[in-house]
């Protein structure tokens, strides 16, 4: 794992195509925006997870 350390407004590229921008930092929440192709897919943990298991219960019904 790569840990960074930025500030507000700073990057974090990833490959050529993908940033995210470290958007603001209030006590222990930081908000992020991600910048990507438009066929690149972007989700949240738990979001991501939830459609996982209902595409692997799809598949066993």
């Amino acid at each position: 794992m790569l840990v960074l350390s930025r500030v507000v407004g700073e990057l974090i590229s990833i490959g050529d195509t993908i940033s995210v921008r470290v958007l603001a930092v209030n006590g222990g929440t930081v908000r992020f925006g991600v910048e990507a192709p438009r066929h690149v897919n972007v989700h949240r943990c738990e979001i991501y997870e939830r459609m996982q298991a209902k595409r692997a219960q799809g598949k066993r019904d």
